[in-house]
């Protein structure tokens, strides 16, 4: 199957930013690009992108990976294995992951194929459990174990169109922050507004008992932390300082 660098993106968690700067630094490079200049990914691609994020969660810079992977000699089955022992040997051990390198390392063996959404389902969990880890506190302190517990559920009971659908909302929200802050358009326009809107949408979806309050509070910690003001920021400056301002005039 061949997927588009979109449907890549939505598939793995990752951007299409993100695999952009991959193809860039020669880490993920397309099986072709269309004269239309559109990046297209196969079946190599997509087993070379599980063993980069397999790498990443295990601290591996991104330099070295390239050469891992590169390095003729390399054998994606001893590598897995390697895997195994790496993340079993972790002070906190991270199950789905184990499993999913388990299964790949079973299919591998057996030279089954795994399908697709398999082999990223894994790392969704892994992404739970890192933002757990960095702003579980905050969030519980703030709303309550709760809330927490039942964004995360609903996080990882997505189906895959449901879950396309929501990736697909968060790459809206931040290309419209991007142009308005580029346009120098006021989070008090329309436009903030229906920047406000589609936040807000993106949001409820984990989070369904979502009070203009707490749409606020969120908001507010994207300019008062910094790993949040980073995400929003990492291309146009001033992103998340609009969506805080823009949710505390239109939040409802």
């Amino acid at each position: 199957m061949e997927y588009s660098i979109q449907q890549l993106a939505r598939l793995s968690g990752l951007t299409a930013r993100t695999l952009r700067w991959y193809d860039q630094i020669g880490l993920l490079r397309p099986a072709r690009v269309a004269e239309s200049g559109y990046r297209y990914y196969g079946p190599a691609q997509v087993d070379r992108l599980q063993d980069i994020l397999y790498y990443r969660a295990l601290g591996v810079e991104l330099g070295h990976i390239r050469e891992l992977l590169d390095d003729p000699a390399f054998d994606r089955l001893d590598a897995l294995r390697r895997h195994l022992e790496k993340l079993r040997a972790q002070p906190a051990p991270q199950d789905a992951q184990i499993r999913s390198v388990e299964k790949t390392n079973g299919c591998e063996e057996r030279r089954e194929n795994m399908n697709d959404p398999e082999k990223f389902e894994a790392l969704n969990r892994q992404a739970v459990a890192e933002n757990e880890a960095a702003y579980g506190q905050e969030a519980r302190t703030a709303y309550g174990d709760s809330a927490v517990d039942a964004a995360n559920s609903r996080f990882l009971d997505m189906d895959k169109t449901t879950h396309d659908a929501w990736n697909e909302q968060d790459v809206r929200l931040r290309a419209g922050l991007e142009a308005a802050v580029q346009a120098g358009l006021s989070p008090e326009s329309e436009t903030g507004r229906e920047l406000c809107a589609l936040h807000r949408h993106w949001l409820a979806a984990t989070t369904p008992r979502l009070t203009p309050a707490m749409h606020r509070g969120i908001a507010e910690l994207y300019v008062q932390d910094e790993r949040f003001t980073a995400y929003y920021d990492r291309t146009v400056p001033g992103c998340a300082r609009f969506l805080r301002d823009a949710v505390a005039r239109w939040a409802e």
